[in-house]
């Protein structure tokens, strides 16, 4: 709309410039080469008017000189053109608007839903979240163009300004479960301030870019500030570290000496190659495989024949001491290491994270980025092999690569797998649906922002306590109603949902003998893992 006007605008500025510039050389024109000495310069202007406009000059014609018949033909020219360009500014944006879908400015209903500001990758895997756990949703969008886009893709989304109370009121934020805003620091706080015009009882979650600004965020009026890219960091960089040290944990504490951790298969560990049956997990550890990440896809359960390749993500739980004796077998062997342990590509507020995390952990490291600065240890392109070797990526066990670009991402994946692949390769990416690309690309383990940010935010909203916001899968806590009275196997949890009960919370105790034959009692809390998909189904099938 705004660009409409502002085209419109200008329009209407070149026909009345282009009047002014053409009447005052007509005027004297005529005054001095035709002869027309009693002319009036209005006389004039209307002529120029009438040759635009098409509408006839015949009181003028015919010119005696060369000059005016020159300057009559550049007028006739001039004013054809300008009917031309009338036909982009106004026909067609009337045409367009006339054709395609009118995109709702305000909800008629709704209650309880969430109201997300704006459309984001990150807010696509929140929305995902929602829906397979069935809550409702609205995007406010101030872009009527991809308003329309959305609208058209079956999104549910209302164009109005959402840093306005209006705007936000049209969204029927007072009635809503929540407020989520992830746009931008700056326009965050504004949108934050509107909400709390409307009033103090929906609850504002707001999604910072840089850590710093949350204490703003805060005082605009957020009820809960995430910032995902720490967490993101601390993960990737755990990842990393676990080949080689047990320093920074990357399992999650269910319980006293039970927890879950993705482990994955080292390219040359005692593991790669063999499949789930004759690997002996369960006999060698103790640990239980619920499931597995293969090139991005998550199974579970995963089939005895299933061959664990480099890269393999084992999804698994278990006793203290059996993670540690799982994370051995895992490891690749430890070889010389040239040039530090870890080479981090990117000196973002990812990649900081990461350089922080290593540093604690005491693990040699060298910074790649485009820009010097301190703490750089290369300045280059990712994308390109010289840089990549100055960083001895071919003598490092691990390389982490925090681009903020998915596209950049996967080049420099190319890349790295080519030159090093006996390199682990760890990755960040803004959207989910980059994960299966960066698996096809040569990454060894990804983690996408967006799913974070997306848990984060939804273990805010729901009933439901998401325990592993950080990890590829969910691991939610919950009651199950519709299980009480009712063993695992009769329910036949996993073949219906894809999830995994891996444990159970009963009169304050953690019981993490969970097995087929284990009968839900009331009140009993579950913790169950599996993917978004599989959660919806398990909350579809408990009630």
């Amino acid at each position: 709309m705004e660009d409409w006007k502002r085209r419109t605008l200008l329009y209407i500025g070149t026909v009345f410039g282009a009047i002014a510039v053409f009447s005052v050389p007509y005027h004297y024109g005529m005054v001095l080469l035709e002869g027309d000495e009693g002319r009036r310069f209005v006389r004039s202007v209307q002529a120029v008017v009438e040759t635009f406009t098409a509408t006839g000059y015949g009181s003028d014609s015919p010119w005696e000189t060369t000059a005016m018949n020159l300057l009559v033909i550049v007028m006739n020219v001039t004013g054809v053109a300008l009917v031309f360009l009338a036909l982009p500014v106004f026909a067609f944006p009337l045409l367009q608007d006339a054709l395609s879908t009118t995109v709702p400015t305000r909800l008629e209903e709704a209650t309880d839903h969430v109201v997300i500001c704006t459309y984001t990758a990150r807010a696509e895997s929140l929305i995902d979240v929602l829906t397979v756990r069935d809550v409702d949703y609205v995007l406010v969008e101030f872009d009527r163009e991809r308003a329309r886009e959305l609208y058209e893709s079956g999104y549910r989304v209302i164009a109005a300004d959402p840093k306005s109370a209006d705007g936000l009121e049209a969204a029927r934020v007072a009635d809503a479960r929540a407020l989520v805003t992830d746009v931008s620091d700056e326009v965050d706080t504004s949108i934050v301030l509107a909400a709390r015009e409307i009033g103090d009882d929906v609850t504002v979650i707001s999604v910072v870019e840089e850590p710093d600004s949350e204490r703003y965020h805060r005082l605009a009026g957020a009820d809960i500030v995430v910032s995902p890219r720490p967490l993101l960091g601390r993960s990737l960089a755990s990842k990393a570290t676990g080949a080689v040290t047990a320093e920074l944990d990357d399992a999650v504490e269910i319980g006293d000496d039970f927890e879950m951790a993705e482990l994955a298969v080292r390219r040359g560990s005692r593991l790669a190659g063999a499949t789930l049956a004759d690997s002996g997990i369960r006999e060698r550890t103790g640990a239980n495989v619920v499931g597995a990440w293969f090139d991005g896809e998550f199974r579970s359960p995963v089939d005895p024949d299933e061959r664990l390749t480099d890269g393999t993500v084992l999804l698994v739980a278990g006793e203290t001491d059996q993670l540690a004796a799982l994370r051995s077998l895992v490891r690749s062997p430890v070889r010389r290491v040239e040039r530090g342990e870890v080479v981090v590509v990117g000196y973002g507020e990812v990649g900081r994270t990461i350089a922080a995390a290593l540093e604690s952990a005491g693990i040699e490291h060298t910074i790649v980025d485009v820009e010097a600065g301190d703490g750089v240890d290369v300045v280059g392109d990712a994308t390109e092999p010289e840089t990549l070797r100055a960083a001895g990526i071919g003598g490092a066990r691990s390389a982490i690569l925090a681009l903020p670009d998915d596209t950049v991402a996967e080049f420099a994946t190319l890349v790295a797998d080519d030159l090093a692949p006996d390199t682990e390769l760890i990755a960040r990416v803004e959207s989910t649906d980059s994960v299966t690309k960066m698996y096809r690309a040569g990454a060894d383990y990804v983690l996408a922002l967006s799913r974070i940010t997306g848990r984060m935010v939804a273990s805010g909203l729901l009933d439901d306590e998401v325990l592993t916001p950080e990890l590829q899968i969910e691991l939610v806590r919950t009651t199950a109603p519709g299980l009480v009275g009712t063993s695992l196997a009769d329910a036949d949890v996993r073949a219906r949902t894809g999830c995994t009960v891996v444990a159970a919370e009963r009169d304050g105790r953690l019981l993490t003998d969970v097995g087929a034959d284990f009968v839900v009692a009331e009140n009993d809390t579950l913790i169950v893992a599996g993917s978004d998909e599989g959660i919806g189904r398990f909350n579809e099938l408990v009630g």
